[in-house]
């Protein structure tokens, strides 16, 4: 009894392309997801291919890994549902879709939903990177399946090399391109969008509403840009980019928040502000509200507010890549008297802490007077002579301030700013916590200052009568022999396996994005109204862009309907080169007519030419075998089709001499 194979079952070949299709299509994605999500799924896709590579799994154990995905995804997000665990998710469905994956219409149903993956890829990150790995993986899911409509027609085809069907989908992809590019640059744009997408489960990396000392070791040797500015006229020094994210107000001994109703609250006292600077801060989406600005900022920009600490809120969550246009200034002074419940927040200490550092604050107290001023002096000046700065520190304990101040003395910006701030609450004078970031890196190419997460910085401020907030910097004040972890030590891309290469090359690829920022991420309803200002036209309307986009997106149409009709071909190898054979007799007024049979045709060229009769009509013979005769074993396979090929190729008539 014989056994009729299955005309639907997925050949190795198509089973190839299919997995190579699908993870061509999540790679994008899982390079997008934290660590703790993308490596699990990325085994548990692995463990399921090699398990179900000759046999699909039985339905019970496909159901018992779905559960197990999904609870692994939100087990490390959390309840909370968000799109990057959406995203998560579907990385996680296509991981173990390969368990199923033994016929065509598997095969089919694994790439349309992979093709997903790359476009979900853009609710994470819009940068180029992932751009270039979409349509890649767009390109490669084409291809795949390309080959499996072949292979279900039974045509001698579907084993054409790989960059021969890759090169198909690249013309096809040509052809689209025109129309694709006029709609991103004319189609008319909302200056805000229709809906929205959920906030992420898991936060950004970078800088949060609250501060312990230990949250910040990892971003320090981070190299991520946070801010990019550029300056429209004078530019502060470097020691003078103090970059303003948050205050933090409240201390429980270990960790520094910031109350929710001062939030609310406008700033009460006004400074008189010294050297102004105008700059363009380009900001990387962080998913949080606060906007970091050169301290201080003068005015609030349009879709943010100043809150009672001089900082920036904006009224939406920095969910993509934002540019505003701001002007800062030094504080000189500041007048009028600080508000009662401010002066109680700002000398608010938890009790049963730190019972060494509260008796030497009074004692200085009581040696100072009423001179604030000394106060902070005098500990400026014992930072200076007996502490020094470096990020291996020891964890934080109970009494962590005494433990800093009369121990270890060695640490970073959090352990300088949270004791001094907790050191001059002590001695009765009101100060706070400023998170931010601190300085910068010009990149030479570009001119513009790039702002790291490894310049995140607190400080602190001080209320003193005369003056109002005052600036102080601690760990500024560290002598420079005494910090064993440099700004140089932290030069971008300084810490690879590149060496002096390693900046230059770096300043190129942010370069590359801030410029893919402006000229692609940046283009709103705004850029795009202002469109051909260079050309000598004004402000163009939205009925206006319409009619442009109308007439550019007609003639795109009519590109592709040339395109198409002019590169159409015979996708059969074989007859394309039975096609190309016949062109050959052109030049001898021999050429074949479309409705002319082979032996009709090779009977009226040996009229003509009887020396051509011999190999023409053996070529034709074999072509006819090929193409109508009785498939025999061999006959139509990729081998037989090659030679023909070949044969068809190598025959070239030749002139009558």
């Amino acid at each position: 009894m014989s056994v009729v194979a299955d005309p639907l079952a997925l050949d190795r070949n198509g089973r190839h392309w299919a997995l190579l299709a699908a993870v061509g299509c999540v790679v994008p994605l899982l390079l997008q997801l934290p660590a703790s999500l993308a490596w699990p799924i990325a085994a548990a896709g692995a463990a399921t291919t090699a398990l179900a590579w000759r046999n699909p799994l039985p339905t019970a154990i496909r159901v018992v890994l779905t559960l197990l995905v999904v609870m692994a995804v939100l087990g490390v997000s959390g309840i909370r549902f968000g799109r990057d665990t959406g995203c998560a998710l579907l990385a996680a469905m296509l991981a173990i879709k390969p368990a199923e994956t033994a016929r065509l219409r598997d095969a089919r149903s694994l790439i349309g939903f992979a093709l997903f993956a790359p476009f979900a890829t853009f609710l994470l990150d819009e940068g180029p990177l992932s751009l270039v790995l979409g349509l890649s993986a767009a390109t490669g899911a084409l291809a795949a399946l390309q080959r499996l409509a072949d292979f279900e027609s039974g045509d001698t085809g579907f084993n054409m090399p790989w960059q021969h069907r890759v090169r198909s989908v690249l013309h096809l992809l040509l052809i689209g391109m025109p129309l694709a590019l006029v709609t991103f640059w004319l189609f008319p744009r909302l200056a805000s969008p229709m809906w929205g997408v959920p906030d992420r489960a898991l936060a950004r990396p970078g800088l949060s509403e609250t501060m312990r000392p230990s949250d910040w070791v990892d971003m320090m040797g981070d190299d991520t840009p946070t801010l990019r500015v550029r300056f429209f006229g004078a530019t502060p020094r470097r020691d003078e980019m103090y970059w303003r994210h948050l205050t933090l107000w409240q201390f429980d001994g270990e960790e520094w928040t910031s109350p929710r109703w001062m939030r609310d609250m406008a700033p009460q006292e006004l400074p008189v502000f010294g050297p102004r600077w105008d700059y363009e801060l380009e900001v990387e989406p962080t998913d949080r509200r606060q906007l970091p600005a050169l301290d201080l900022p003068v005015q609030p920009p349009s879709g943010t507010r100043l809150i009672s600490d001089w900082s920036l809120r904006t009224t939406a969550p920095l969910t993509s890549l934002t540019r505003w246009r701001l002007q800062s200034a030094m504080p000189l002074q500041q007048k009028g008297v600080l508000a009662p419940a401010l002066r109680a927040a700002a000398l608010e200490l938890p009790a049963g802490f730190n019972p060494r550092t509260l008796a030497l604050a009074r004692q200085w107290r009581r040696e100072a007077g009423n001179d604030d001023a000394a106060i902070v002096d005098r500990a400026l000046q014992w930072i200076r002579h007996d502490f020094a700065y470096t990020l291996a520190t020891p964890p934080w304990g109970r009494n962590a301030v005494d433990e800093f101040l009369f121990d270890t003395r060695a640490g970073f910006c959090q352990h300088f700013s949270s004791s001094f701030v907790v050191l001059m609450r002590g001695a009765g004078i009101p100060a706070r916590v400023v998170t931010g970031y601190a300085g910068g890196y010009r990149n030479p190419i570009g001119g513009y200052w790039i702002v790291r997460r490894s310049d995140a910085h607190a400080w602190a401020e001080v209320w003193l009568p005369a003056r109002g907030w005052v600036r102080v910097d601690p760990t500024a004040a560290v002598a420079p022999e005494r910090i064993y972890d440099t700004v140089a030590d932290r030069l971008p891309g300084t810490g690879n396996l590149l060496g002096d290469f390693g900046m230059p090359l770096w300043n190129v690829r942010d370069w590359l994005r801030r410029n893919w920022n402006d000229l692609v991420l940046g283009f709103d309803a705004t850029r795009q109204s202002r469109l051909f200002e260079p050309l000598g036209f004004g402000k163009v309307s939205a009925s206006q862009l319409g009619v442009v986009f109308a007439t550019c997106a007609a003639l795109a149409l009519l590109w592709m309907v040339w395109l198409s009709a002019r590169g159409r071909r015979e996708p059969d190898p074989v007859l394309r080169a039975w096609h190309r054979l016949g062109l050959r007799y052109r030049r001898l007024g021999l050429e074949r007519v479309p409705h002319e049979a082979a032996g009709d045709w090779v009977t009226r060229v040996a009229a003509t030419r009887p020396d051509l009769a011999p190999d023409l009509q053996e070529l034709s013979h074999r072509f006819v075998n090929w193409r109508y005769a009785d498939p025999r074993p061999g006959t139509r396979g990729t081998r037989a089709a090659s030679e023909l090929i070949r044969a068809l190729r190598r025959h070239r008539p030749k002139f009558r001499t």
